[in-house]
């Protein structure tokens, strides 16, 4: 499911790649993300692609029956779980991720942390391909989960800030314009391949400009220290109502735990 050996490259270096994690899982991966193309959620977006397309949507689980099958069904949880090194593996959110062929944006760096209402040492995504990556690959900056302060949230459409309140943010950093400052970690990857990596690691994905089609859903998780913190305006997602103050564990009736430890 995953190895030790893994689960230390996923502590070091805030990502590792575990081959076939969800291979069993594909045709209902497909099949949920198919559903969700044709009844998009209200956080659904195109991007503000020029040519191609960009769809993403998120936090749908709980109304298509194939993500929730996953979620709760699939190994997915303990590998969260177990990669975390966490007693639990409690649900944030998924995600979905589609760039068509002939769509050259890429998807920026960034931190998912900064967007999220919750901080926490133990957290996890699980980047699924449900194609073949060879072009449209996700790209990771190793160690970056242990920067010393996060880096400033943009909006994927224009680069604006995504908060109008100034914080102490790093710059959003430019690999390829330093190729010999960062180490980037990117992987071609098969159907149900999944990358492991913490919230706060740097990652974006390249265009995909003359790739076939490149679906791939995310689902994330968090663990026994994640807690809710306060940001400086509507995080993303923003699950407006949901009544919780800063140092509170997320609430199990929105955030369900999926797997405990024996």
């Amino acid at each position: 499911m995953i190895t030790e050996k893994q689960i230390e490259d996923f502590q070091r270096d805030g990502a590792v790649l575990v081959p076939g994690a969800l291979a069993d899982w594909v045709d209902v991966m497909r099949a949920g993300v198919a559903r969700n193309m044709g009844a998009p959620g209200p956080y659904a977006s195109e991007n503000a692609v020029t040519e191609g397309r960009f769809f993403d949507d998120y936090c749908n689980w709980d109304r298509i029956a194939e993500f929730e099958d996953v979620v709760r069904n699939s190994p997915a949880a303990e590998i969260a779980a177990r990669a975390m090194r966490s007693s639990t593996a409690q649900l944030f959110h998924d995600h979905v991720l589609v760039k068509e062929s002939g769509t050259p944006k890429p998807t920026p760096w960034h931190q998912d942390g900064p967007y999220y209402f919750v901080e926490g040492e133990q957290t996890v995504s699980l980047w699924i391909p449900l194609d073949p990556v060879t072009t449209a690959s996700l790209r990771l900056i190793a160690g970056s989960h242990r920067w010393d302060k996060p880096v400033r949230p943009v909006s994927w459409a224009d680069d604006s800030d995504f908060y109008d309140s100034k914080q102490d943010w790093i710059e959003v950093p430019d690999p390829d314009q330093d190729p010999d400052g960062f180490n980037v970690l990117e992987w071609e990857m098969a159907p149900g391949d999944a990358v492991l990596f913490d919230f706060r690691t740097v990652h974006g994905a390249r265009g995909n400009p003359g790739g076939a089609r490149r679906r791939a859903l995310s689902l994330r998780w968090v663990g026994d220290d994640a807690r809710y913190v306060e940001r400086p305006g509507r995080t993303s997602p923003p699950y407006p109502g949901h009544d919780m103050q800063t140092g509170q564990r997320l609430r199990e009736d929105w955030f369900p735990i999926l797997w405990r430890d024996a």
